[in-house]
């Protein structure tokens, strides 16, 4: 197996990893842990980012060898994965900035379905890591 693949969903188990924890910690009040979960968990995010950017501009797509079958399948979770990355993605530079600029109003509000977002885009992409790397 390539070793850059399982860089990039290193990253991003690590990531979703924080937000899920910064999420749990966030419900007990504990406010300096949160912020700092979710700031480590949005800088791994964004070291993703990049090193997935980065291969796919040197290496190019990675094709879905597994059996005809399951092609529709993989390319479904892949579909399920791209929206929620992007979605996710896009929320959590929101739910950042508002977090940062200390409106926290708004932070509240959209900060749980940004981590909703998020944990399903990992979840998503795991599953396309696997079928991709792992099982075919």
């Amino acid at each position: 197996m390539p070793i850059w693949p399982a860089i990039n969903e290193s990253l991003m188990t690590i990531s979703a990893l924080c937000v899920a924890l910064g999420w749990f910690v966030i419900r007990q009040g504990r406010r300096a842990i949160h912020r700092a979960l979710m700031l480590v968990g949005s800088l791994f995010a964004a070291a993703f980012f990049v090193s997935y950017l980065t291969r796919e501009v040197l290496r190019g797509d990675t094709a879905f060898t597994g059996p005809p079958a399951l092609q529709l399948t993989y390319f479904m979770i892949l579909a399920i994965h791209i929206i929620f990355a992007t979605g996710g993605a896009v929320l959590g530079l929101i739910t950042l900035r508002w977090a940062l600029l200390r409106r926290f109003a708004q932070h509240r509000r959209v900060g749980p379905w940004t981590a909703r977002v998020w944990l399903t885009a990992a979840l998503s992409g795991f599953a396309v890591f696997l079928l991709l790397y792992r099982v075919y």
